[in-house]
């Protein structure tokens, strides 16, 4: 059985949790928290989230681990049969990733210190996320999923990502981000109404108040130094 290592706070930890609940696979969860000596046992960066495989392999990056799950468990596919067509999935993945979630992630630090952002953050991570609005723009369907009529790891993936685009990106640049690339969000209001979604979301929900207490600590260890 696999074991998902992590904390249903972390929108990567609930994206491999969606992907393991959508294709029925059994699995277990072990709570761990980033940055851990128990963590770094299992993940070599320290990161959020990480596997354990049936056989005991440990692996982490959550691309890689949902690439390990398609090869491994292939039955309910979430890529498509054609070469191209993954890659036209893949690479709206990977433009989620870079131009939606890790400009928004830079405002993460300011919101869990109370600092201000400084202006020329926020002008740098506008650029960045009007980069990806006009990416994803182009390469998005929504026709009913974001790559055409198969529902695929994208669909799942740019989902996740989106939790940190809403919750630090838009709020801190006052901007909906979403909104700018057509159809989007509207997708991403009926992919949170999916089963799966709501579930890990109840999750997300019960964790917070332990995971932002870790973070208080954190910071306030960090301030003492």
């Amino acid at each position: 059985m696999i074991t998902l290592h992590g904390f249903a706070a972390s929108n990567y930890y609930n994206l491999v949790k969606h992907v393991l609940l959508h294709k029925q696979l059994p699995f277990k969860e072990h709570l761990v928290y980033g940055g851990s000596e128990e963590l770094l046992a299992i993940s070599p960066a320290g990161k959020v989230p990480a596997i354990t495989t049936a056989n005991g392999l440990n692996i982490s990056e959550s691309s890689v681990i949902c690439d390990f799950i398609e090869e491994s468990y292939p039955q309910t596919p979430l890529y498509p049969e054609d070469a191209g067509e993954r890659a036209v999935v893949r690479q709206i993945m990977k433009m989620a990733e870079l131009y939606f979630e890790l400009p928004s992630r830079r405002f993460i630090p300011y919101v869990f210190s109370g600092a201000e952002v400084p202006e020329t953050t926020k002008a740098e991570v506008r650029q960045v996320l009007t980069r990806g609005v006009t990416a994803l723009g182009s390469v998005c369907k929504f026709s009913p999923w974001i790559a055409g009529e198969q529902f695929t790891m994208a669909d799942i993936y740019v989902y996740y990502v989106n939790t940190i685009v809403s919750a630090f990106g838009s709020s801190q640049l006052d901007w909906d981000v979403l909104a700018q690339v057509p159809g989007m969000k509207e997708w991403n209001e009926s992919m949170s109404q999916l089963a799966i979604a709501q579930s890990i979301e109840a999750d997300r929900q019960s964790n917070m108040a332990e995971f932002m207490q870790k973070v208080k600590a954190q910071i306030q260890a960090a301030n003492t130094k």
